[in-house]
């Protein structure tokens, strides 16, 4: 199998961290391309209509994509560890945690790109910290959740240390998520020394 993606995504590491947690990272090539929402890739583009990242590439040649699809198809894959609690109130646990981690994701990233390559004179400054806002409304929530989160690996979790890494990478001089979060911030310093979360981070391709 072969990943597509960029170094710096955190739907790419969320891939990669997965990959990891259930054996499968020699099994995945990670190709790393250049691409922005105004600048595609050709290759990205001939596997995903959307020209987003990741991508999976499937040995059968099939494309699968955004990374909300990925994940749940190398836990299918997976013959050891599980990403996915099956049933009962830990399944609905740790999708919801993922879609916490998903929403930081979207909220920064699109601030990230739009501060930093968007004209300034078409700058909505009142969009800008509605997004920014999100991101701080969600990790509020994560705080006040942070001693049932556990240090299991599961798409909960993973999807929620991959977000606050991507806060680390991006975001460290302008927000400092851990002022006043002292139980997340505790939570993640454990959480992002598993292996997984080492081998993965934003500035090591």
């Amino acid at each position: 199998m072969e990943l597509l993606g960029s170094p710096t995504s955190p739907y790419v590491r969320k891939c990669r961290v997965v990959a990891h947690e259930t054996g499968q990272a020699d099994d995945v090539k990670i190709s790393f391309l250049g691409l922005t929402p105004v600048s595609p890739n050709e290759t990205v583009t001939q596997q995903n209509p959307l020209d987003k990242v990741p991508v999976l590439l499937r040995n059968d040649g099939v494309a699968l994509f955004d990374s909300r699809v990925i994940v749940e198809f190398l836990d299918a894959q997976s013959k050891t560890e599980k990403m996915f609690p099956e049933t009962g109130p830990a399944r609905w646990t740790a999708l919801r945690l993922q879609a916490i981690g998903d929403g930081i994701m979207d909220a920064a990233v699109f601030t990230r790109f739009y501060t930093g390559a968007g004209p300034e004179q078409y700058h909505w400054p009142e969009f800008l910290e509605g997004q920014i806002k999100k991101v701080t409304q969600a990790l509020d929530v994560l705080e006040m959740e942070a001693d049932e989160l556990g240090h299991e690996a599961n798409i909960g979790t993973v999807a929620v240390a991959c977000a606050l890494g991507y806060l680390d990478f991006r975001y460290s001089d302008t927000l400092d998520w851990r002022a006043g979060r002292d139980s997340l911030a505790a939570w993640y310093a454990a959480f992002s020394k598993r292996s997984s979360m080492c081998e993965t981070e934003h500035y090591q391709p």
